[in-house]
């Protein structure tokens, strides 16, 4: 980051690495003996993959999970050539030959990324491979009949190298859901017409919930990131994120004046308004107008009026005046106010406050090795 950069730091979300690597741990823990690999897409949850996955690797991953072919080759160079790199969307047509050369891994979906990836095989000798079926949850894979046309002609797989067979499971957040046990009958029937390979089917939730076996590789994604694996219950992960947004300006108004656009919220009373640099262009739910608060030494300060592209209004009346000011930076995501708490309130998940966030968004990284991850604003 240079030195210009800085100067313009709106808002900071802290990324605190000690607490990624504290979270695949735990998972470590519950997985075992399952290895646990990192699912980074979209760009970790938006937390930064390239400082994520080299935090993750250093603390002994070495399986990582991205959605897009695009986003496996772009980290693919952040790595040692020992981390494997799988792409859960699979491939599309004329991408083959480049995810070889670069050690990508591909799940294969559909009868014809098996035939693609087949066909390079037999140019350029015995590939890897994942083979994804779908167990019930209607969104990627191969179909029972896809699975039976695998099993009756087993030449449909030559010289691929399967790693895994996988699935993923539709509510491994509810563990009492009756669909789990389903899911994962149907994932043995369909995997065990398949060449013996390791099984890859368990999630975050599923590690740490589920009595019974893991299966061999364990994708954990929003558990590393700190939001909360399960549906309901407490949030067993450490916290990773922090979002503080910084003061534009302070006013005092009178009664009877209205805030934002269709001045959805008037004062009753005279009031002392913080606008804060922080708006739905950086990831802010605009469906926290009038909901919500910042947090100012602990104390809340109310969202009012509607959220904007940039900027949000603060109620900071009830602080003695001059305590906040232009240019100090007022918390929306930490101890006062978690990701799980933001997420309820905007009727969401935290998965999606996550990757909403924005690339306006000045990111910084605590904790474990985080000056070798990213130059810090001094």
């Amino acid at each position: 980051m240079s030195a210009a950069s800085c100067i313009d730091v709106n808002a900071r979300l802290t990324v605190d690495l000690g607490a990624l690597i504290g979270n695949y741990r735990a998972l470590q823990a519950a997985a075992a003996p399952a290895d646990v690999a990192a699912v980074v897409k979209a760009d970790a949850y938006g937390l930064g993959a390239g400082p994520v996955s080299r935090t993750l690797y250093k603390a002994g991953c070495r399986h990582f999970f991205t959605a897009q072919f695009g986003e496996a080759l772009a980290l693919r160079p952040e790595l040692p050539a020992d981390a494997r790199f799988y792409v859960l969307n699979g491939l599309w047509p004329g991408d083959e030959a480049l995810a070889a050369e670069a050690g990508i891994i591909p799940v294969l979906n559909t009868l014809e990324q098996v035939a693609a990836w087949r066909a390079l095989a037999a140019v350029r000798g015995r590939l890897p491979a994942v083979v994804q079926v779908d167990s019930g949850m209607s969104r990627l894979g191969l179909s029972a009949h896809d699975v039976s046309r695998l099993a009756e002609d087993p030449e449909l797989l030559a010289g691929l190298a399967v790693h895994y067979v996988m699935t993923h499971m539709a509510c491994a957040d509810t563990p009492d859901s009756p669909w789990n046990a389903t899911q994962i009958a149907t994932f043995q029937a369909l995997a065990s017409q398949l060449p013996r390979a390791p099984w890859s089917f368990a999630n975050s939730a599923a590690t740490l919930t589920w009595p019974q076996r893991k299966g061999d590789l364990v994708r954990a994604g929003i558990g590393l990131y700190g939001g909360s694996p399960l549906a309901e219950g407490g949030n067993p992960m450490r916290p990773v994120v922090s979002l503080s947004a910084r003061v534009l300006q302070v006013r005092e108004i009178p009664p009877k004046a209205g805030v934002g656009y269709g001045m959805t919220w008037v004062a009753s009373a005279p009031t002392r308004i913080a606008t804060l640099a922080v708006g739905y262009a950086d990831g802010w739910p605009r469906l926290l107008s009038g909901r919500g608060a910042a947090f100012f030494q602990g104390r809340p300060l109310p969202i009012v009026g509607r959220v904007s592209m940039d900027s949000m209004m603060v109620d900071v009346t009830a602080l003695p005046p001059s305590t906040v000011a232009a240019g100090d930076f007022l918390e929306l995501i930490g101890p006062n106010q978690t990701l799980e708490d933001v997420a309820a309130l905007a009727g969401t998940i935290s998965y999606e406050i996550l990757t909403g966030l924005g690339g306006r968004l000045v990111r910084t990284y605590a904790g474990a090795d985080a000056a070798a991850e990213l130059e810090l604003c001094a």
